[in-house]
């Protein structure tokens, strides 16, 4: 899933990232794509807050690819 953000400025990418994360299975990756640098900042935040990790940052251009996982589902 990617969830296209570029153009908005904190806090709307992490606001939307954290819509697509609510709305995906446990253990999905999504990509946010974002334009403002501070994305760099929270969203690494925001996945430690809902207990899921960043997988990996890229930038492009001005375009920042912010690849994450959801938390895990229940184990058992």
């Amino acid at each position: 899933m990617i969830v296209d953000a570029r153009g908005h400025r904190c806090p709307m990418p992490s606001l939307r990232l954290q819509k697509a994360l609510r709305e995906t299975p446990a253990g999905t990756r999504v990509t946010l794509l974002a334009t403002d640098p501070m994305a760099r900042i929270d969203v690494p935040f925001l996945m430690a807050d809902v207990g899921g990790r960043v997988v990996s940052v890229e930038e492009s251009e001005g375009v920042l690819a912010i690849v994450v996982e959801t938390p895990a589902g229940p184990t058992g």
